[in-house]
């Protein structure tokens, strides 16, 4: 029996890892989050994944009080909530614009008037 020697050639290329992107620090909003969540609750009761905002209460555990209050987010002029949404995130301690602070602004229903109040409080020249 006759064996044969073989010859086996790779090319390894050595390469650094490219370097992971750095965890964002701090987190999202509350307010936020909130305004987000709303969101997507009013496109599943539009596309009909919800039946309403009763229903919609029951399936995330929340009361009928507390489905209004984040729906009304909804009620915000839109560029208030981009900027809501636009918020820087939160590095340490409590955040600088709350759902409770902003339930003024939603009962307001001009816009304009929306704007002046959210940039009293955006700013931080007024605590409602």
């Amino acid at each position: 029996m006759h064996r044969v020697a073989a010859t086996a050639s790779y090319t390894v290329q050595f390469e650094r890892a490219p370097k992971p992107e750095p965890e964002p620090k701090g987190r999202v909003p509350r307010v936020a989050r909130t305004l987000a969540l709303a969101h997507q609750i009013d496109r599943k009761i539009r596309a009909g994944e919800l039946r309403d905002l009763a229903y919609a209460a029951e399936v995330l555990g929340l009361t009928r009080a507390r489905m209004t209050q984040i729906m009304n987010l909804l009620l915000l002029a839109p560029e208030i909530q981009e900027e809501i949404l636009d918020l820087p995130p939160v590095l340490e301690g409590r955040d600088a614009v709350t759902e409770r602070q902003l339930r003024l602004i939603v009962a307001e229903p001009d816009w304009n008037h929306q704007q002046a109040m959210w940039r009293q409080i955006h700013e931080g020249d007024a605590v409602l």
